[in-house]
């Protein structure tokens, strides 16, 4: 399990503003990347997030891309 901002009925500030929740595999989270995206978890390593989106992520740096693993840290849900 890992841990990202919860922003879930937060107002505005920066990630480590936001209260910690734990997710698993399975959850879907947001992250960043060019725009706001989102991806299921699929597995998880340290801080790691290896994501999943069947449609694909969009922007420039993921354009197409179905996985992709971010940082939890510059994750939240």
């Amino acid at each position: 399990m890992a841990q990202v901002a919860d922003t879930r009925g937060q107002g505005s500030g920066t990630m480590a503003d936001f209260p910690r929740a734990t997710v698993k595999v399975g959850d879907w989270i947001s992250f960043k990347s060019d725009i706001e995206q989102s991806g299921q978890i699929t597995k998880i390593e340290g801080n790691r997030l290896h994501l999943y989106n069947e449609h694909g992520f969009r922007g420039d740096y993921l354009r197409y891309a179905k996985t992709t693993i971010e940082d939890a840290r510059d994750c939240w849900i």
